[in-house]
Formats: C-alpha cells, structure tokens, sequence
C-alpha cells in the first residue's frame, strides 16, 4: 500500500473525519413539509457505507418560507429532529460523519421542484412571498423580493440559532450555514443583490455584517467541540459584482469568529455563468482562501477522478474534497478511489469479500 493524502484523517475540534473525501450537500427536493423520509435514509446512509468520511445533508431550510421549493428538507421545526436523527445514527453507525447544511433561499425561494419544471410559483398557485435585501428579483419571471427590515433580519438570525439546536439534538456533528448560491445571505454578500443603504449594504464590512451575525449566533449555541462550516460563493463571476478578494476578507472574520471550513463554491446569485468550466474550475478559489486567510477549506467543483482529489488534498489546495453529482453517479467512490491509489480502508462487514 502506497501513502494517500486524500486517506489520511482530519481532525477537527473532537470530531475526527476517516479520510478527506465528503458528499456535497444535494437538494433532492424529495421532503413533504421538510420531512426527511426513507429516500433520504437510503440516499444519505449509502454514502456511508460508500466509505465517505463525511456525508452533509442537503440544504434544510430554517424557515418554512425559506425553503427553495415545497420538496426541500427541513429543519424550522421539532417535528423535523426524529427523521434526521434516523439517518445521522445509521451514518454515524458506518464509521462517517453526519453533518447538515442550514439554509433560506431568500429571493430564490417559491420555486416548483425541478421535476415539475422548477419554475417560480406566484403567490396563491403554490407559492409564497420571497424576501432580500433589496427589491431586486433574481430573474426575469421571478417575484420582486420584499426588503426584509432589521427586525426581520433578526428573527431570521434566531431562526439559524433554533436550527442548530435542532441539529444538535439530531446528533449531527458538523453544521454548515450556507452562505453562497445566491441564497439569502449571499444575496446580502454580493452588491449586485445587496443596494440597502443601512448597516447591512453598501461596504464590504456591512454586506457582511448578517451572515457574521449568524455565525456568532450559532457559534455560541453550536457546541464546542463540534466544527462549523460556511459555504459561499468565493465570487460572482460578473464584474462589480463579488470577488475572490472579497471571500478571502470574509475567510478571515469567519476564522476569528470560529468557523472551521470555509466551503468554496461559486456563482448562483445571478443568471451567469462561469467564464470557464472545467474539472476542478472552483479549486483555485478553496486555495485562494486557503492560503490568504489561514483557514481549512472543502473544495468543490468537477472532481472526478481519485488522481486529481488526491491532488487537491496533497498540493495544499483544499483540505476537504466534497463530490457531488460523482457520489450521485457512484455512492462507492470512495472505495474505487482507494483501490487506485493504493490506500488500505476498512469495508462494512457485510461487503468485506468485495474490498480487497
């Protein structure tokens, strides 16, 4: 057996990840009023038995009107921690770490699922009112937000605050407040979505100050010893509108506010695209931040192949490699991989005779 970077363990705070391969967080619009059910049991649990060291569920909604569409999971409720608490035990049962990706989709919300087509659905025909920080619809064809107020943007906060509780009693280990896609609070993030001229819009510090004001919320609620996470989208890929400059500034107020990954994507919060798309085009940005502020990051982003997440992992680029539509292709990945490079894991059980 060779020597893998992308199999050696992570530590982080008291939870310890087997090796350094996650599964992406994944909207599987799959939820009856946010309800994790059976598919997400079976979906989430076959990552782990995969050999995933750490499996983040999709973007589970702290409001009920924060949700992308009516098929997403939730979190905004007690009624929700059972369901989860389900899954987490049998990926935790697998030798993974569960975590959860907690969202509101902000003036993206009120959409239908993408098997109904996805589109934006009015007020009164299955929809509701979307909110932002400004006035501004995401697209043509979907609602004009109305401006959330500072009160508002408070009680959203303690919406993120109750969310972690509730996943704290689900048993997960890792929580990450999602901040990139063009979702609420990176709608705050990027002046393209972000006009306000109050404490939250105009400077790079401002359009910060909510999603800051999330994570010192859910820091302080978030037990000690368990890793926060923050996924944002390290630019908007559009002049004037959110750089990669601007995500190393905020890396580094996440690090000092004690935040242990910053998840780099891109994109989402308006209808562009990436200059150029390609295997591992988000990479260089988890090593921007990686590197200008001092802090662990997942990369995310056209990775395919074992070679090139090992390459990721050992060059310093990222500390994490998240795959997502790859898992969706091949839930054991992560034992293909360890068979190309040559790296020893540990099978279930009950697959031992296939794992050699």
């Amino acid at each position: 057996m060779t020597s893998s970077h992308l199999f050696s363990p992570l530590t982080l705070r008291d939870v310890t990840l087997k090796n350094r391969i996650g599964v992406s967080p994944m909207c599987m619009y799959s939820s009856t009023d946010g309800l994790a059910n059976d598919w997400h049991f079976v979906h989430l649990g076959s990552r782990a038995v995969g050999g995933a060291g750490l499996v983040i569920f999709e973007a589970s909604a702290v409001e009920a009107d924060g949700r992308i569409s009516p098929g997403d999971l939730g979190i905004y409720s007690d009624a929700h921690i059972d369901g989860l608490k389900r899954v987490v035990d049998f990926i935790h049962a697998h030798d993974s770490v569960a975590g959860i990706q907690i969202g509101h989709a902000g003036r993206k919300a009120s959409t239908a699922v993408p098997a109904d087509g996805g589109a934006p659905l009015a007020i009164g025909e299955g929809g509701w009112q979307v909110v932002g920080p400004s006035p501004i619809p995401f697209a043509e064809g979907y609602q004009t937000p109305r401006e959330l107020t500072v009160e508002e943007i408070a009680s959203i906060t303690q919406s993120f605050v109750a969310a972690a509780k509730r996943a704290d009693a689900a048993g997960f280990k890792v929580v990450e407040i999602h901040g990139a896609h063009g979702y609420l609070l990176s709608e705050f993030l990027s002046p393209l979505s972000n006009h306000r001229t109050d404490q939250y819009g105009g400077s790079v510090e401002n359009r910060s100050r909510f999603l800051l004001e999330v994570v010192d919320a859910v820091r302080e609620v978030w037990p000690a010893g368990k890793p926060l996470f923050v996924r944002i989208s390290a630019t908007d890929w559009v002049d004037g509108g959110w750089t990669g400059d601007d995500s190393v500034t905020l890396s580094r107020w996440l690090k000092e506010r004690g935040v242990d990954v910053v998840d780099a994507s891109s994109g989402g919060n308006v209808p562009a695209a990436p200059p150029s798309i390609g295997p591992g085009y988000q990479t260089e940005l988890a090593a921007q931040i990686r590197h200008g502020a001092g802090i662990a990051t997942a990369a995310v982003g056209m990775i395919t192949s074992p070679a090139q997440a090992d390459t990721i992992v050992r060059t310093g680029q990222a500390d994490i490699v998240l795959l997502a539509r790859e898992q969706l292709r091949d839930p054991y990945w992560p034992a293909r991989a360890a068979r190309e490079l040559r790296a020893k894991i540990t099978p279930p059980a009950q697959y031992g005779r296939a794992w050699g």
